[in-house]
C-alpha cells in the first residue's frame, strides 16, 4: 500500500489533565481513524499540554510558575505507564500509527526530572521508540531536560517508515541531515502553534527530506484554559478576538508533500483534525531532482558523526562483591 490517509490533529488537550487527556486522545485517535487516517500525529507535549507561561513568569521565584511547574510533574507520563498502555491500546483498536507529545517523567517518583518527549506507537498497539527533545528552546530549559542521541527514531512500520521532531528540532541542520539518512517517508512536525515561520520549517522539512510532513499544532481558546489556572493571565498576553473567540493559539495544521507543497491545509478554523492522502510513491518522483543524503550528497567533502548512545545523569559502577546501593557514580 502506497496511498493512504494521514492526519494532524490539533485539537486542545485537557490541560494540566494527564488521564482526561489520554482519555480525549484516545478518543481523537477513533475518530481520525474513522476518517480514514492510518497515521495520525499529535502537537508538541499534546499530553497534558504546553507550559507557555516560562515566557512571562520566568523568575526564580514566581509563586505562580512554580505551582504550575509542580502541577505538570504530578501530570506527567512515565514510560512505561497504564497511560501509555492506554495509547498503545486505542492504536491498535484504529489499527493506525500514533505519535504523540507527552511530558515525559523520568523515575518512579512525582519529582522526577520532566522531558519533551514523542512517543511512536505501531498500528498493532507496540511503543516503538520515544524521542526526547535535544535541546529545549529558551525558557523551555527550566522545565525539561536535554535528550540524547538514542531517541533519534526513524522507525519501520506496516505503513511507512516513521519519524519525528519537536519545535526547533527542524532549525537543526544536522539533526534533520541524520533524520533524512535514516530514510524518513512520514514524518511528524510537532509544534505548540504554528505561525508562518513554523510552516516554513515544516515545509523547508518535507521538500529537503523529500518525505511526507504531517504538521501539528494546537488551536485553544480562552475557553480551553482551567478555570483555576494560576497563570491564565499569563497565556492571554497574546489573545485575540476570531470570529466571536479569544483565540490564544490558533491552530494552522495540515499536511505537507515531499516537494514542499500543502496536500491538506494548513487549517486555521475549529476543526479538530486535518486529514490528507499521501501516496509514498511521491517520494521517488521528487528524488530524481534532489537527494540530500543520496546522490546531491558530498561525503567526500562533508561528513557527520552522530552518537547514539543513551547520556544518563548518573552511570552507576559497582565492583562484582559491592552490595546493592555501594558502589560510586560518574555524571
Amino acid at each position: 500500500m502506497t496511498r493512504f490517509a494521514v492526519a494532524a490533529v490539533q485539537a486542545p488537550p485537557v490541560l494540566f489533565d494527564r488521564d482526561a487527556s489520554v482519555e480525549k486522545a484516545v478518543a481523537l485517535i477513533a475518530e481520525a481513524a474513522g476518517r480514514g487516517a492510518r497515521i495520525i500525529g499529535f502537537p508538541e507535549v499534546w499530553i497534558p499540554g504546553y507550559p507557555a507561561w516560562i515566557y512571562a513568569a520566568a523568575g526564580w521565584d514566581d509563586a505562580g510558575a512554580k505551582r504550575a511547574f509542580a502541577e505538570l510533574q504530578r501530570n506527567a507520563v512515565e514510560v512505561p505507564s497504564a497511560a501509555v498502555d492506554r495509547l498503545c491500546r486505542a492504536a491498535r483498536e484504529a489499527e493506525a500509527c500514533v505519535v504523540i507529545g507527552v511530558h515525559e517523567r523520568e523515575g518512579a517518583t512525582a519529582a522526577g526530572t520532566l522531558f519533551n518527549t514523542q512517543l511512536i506507537i505501531s498500528p498493532a498497539g507496540e511503543l516503538l521508540g520515544a524521542h526526547r527533545k535535544l535541546m529545549p528552546t529558551h525558557a523551555e530549559r527550566m522545565v525539561w531536560g536535554m535528550g540524547d542521541g538514542s531517541t533519534l527514531h526513524v522507525v519501520d512500520t506496516p505503513l511507512a517508515r516513521v519519524g519525528g521532531l519537536i519545535c526547533w528540532e527542524h532549525w537543526m541542520p544536522l539533526t534533520r541531515f541524520a533524520m533524512h539518512a535514516k530514510g524518513e517517508q512520514v514524518h511528524v512536525a510537532a509544534w505548540p502553534d504554528l505561525p508562518e515561520t513554523h510552516h516554513l520549517a515544516s515545509r523547508h522539512y518535507a521538500f529537503e527530506g523529500r518525505c511526507f510532513v504531517i504538521c501539528a499544532g494546537v488551536r485553544l481558546t480562552a475557553a480551553d484554559l482551567p478555570r483555576d489556572f494560576v497563570l491564565a493571565g499569563a497565556l492571554r498576553a497574546g489573545l485575540r478576538v476570531e470570529d466571536g473567540e479569544d483565540v490564544i493559539r490558533a491552530g494552522g495544521s495540515g499536511v505537507i508533500g515531499p516537494d514542499g507543497e500543502w496536500v491538506a491545509g494548513p487549517e486555521y478554523g475549529d476543526e479538530p483534525i486535518v486529514v490528507g492522502e499521501i501516496d509514498l510513491g511521491r517520494i521517488g518522483e521528487e528524488q530524481q531532482a534532489f537527494d540530500a543524503t543520496g546522490h546531491y550528497h558530498r561525503p567526500d567533502v562533508f561528513r557527520l558523526s552522530v552518537d547514539e548512545r543513551p547520556r544518563p545523569a548518573v552511570e552507576w559502577i559497582r565492583g562484582g562483591d559491592d552490595p546493592p546501593g555501594g558502589g560510586s557514580a560518574s555524571a
